[in-house]
């Protein structure tokens, strides 16, 4: 892979990126992708609609066709009471209107506000894949077992899991360290 981007781990890093993006639609393209743990494809199809005035999100996921069903935290609670536009309007509208903005651009957003935050170099590549990898990431750190991770994530192995969210050997050896019987 030669374009690897990895999770956001800390979340001093996170809280600073979350800063450095615009309030608004940029900023919620990266909280809601890090909540939802969706791919990019499916989170830039989300329709103001499909979130407002609920408490949680049903949708079949494009790549494998998997029905996925997200309950919504208070956080993601908080961000769908601020959307404003009709239903039909996408979450994540492209400033040209009734379309929503591309892969690329939301790259872009990302990739931009790595930078400002000075976190880019550290964390060693951001992309659009960067916000599932953190949804996953987080789950580990909140004690989820890598099987549930794994089929959240719709994955085939807990080993690609694990790989996928950044878990390394030193993670694995301080958890079994940290257990005490």
């Amino acid at each position: 892979m030669a374009n690897e981007v990895f999770p956001i781990k800390s979340k001093r890093d996170y809280n600073k990126f979350i800063k450095a993006l615009k309030p608004g639609r940029d900023r919620w393209l990266a909280q809601l992708g890090t909540a939802f743990g969706l791919r990019i494809s499916d989170l830039l199809l989300l329709k103001i609609g499909q979130l407002r005035g609920q408490k949680s999100l049903t949708l079949r996921e494009k790549k494998r066709g998997k029905k996925r069903v997200i309950t919504f935290s208070s956080s993601v609670l908080k961000i769908v009471s601020q959307l404003e536009g009709n239903d039909d309007d996408y979450v994540f509208a492209s400033r040209k209107g009734g379309q929503p903005i591309t892969r690329v651009q939301a790259y872009r957003i990302l990739n931009d506000a790595a930078k400002r935050a000075g976190i880019y170099e550290k964390i060693g590549g951001i992309g659009t894949h960067t916000l599932r990898k953190t949804f996953g990431y987080r789950l580990y750190e909140n004690g989820v077992d890598v099987s549930r991770i794994m089929s959240i994530l719709n994955h085939s192995s807990e080993r690609e899991t694990a790989k996928y969210i950044g878990i390394t050997a030193d993670e694995i050896e301080a958890a079994y360290d940290s257990i005490e019987v």
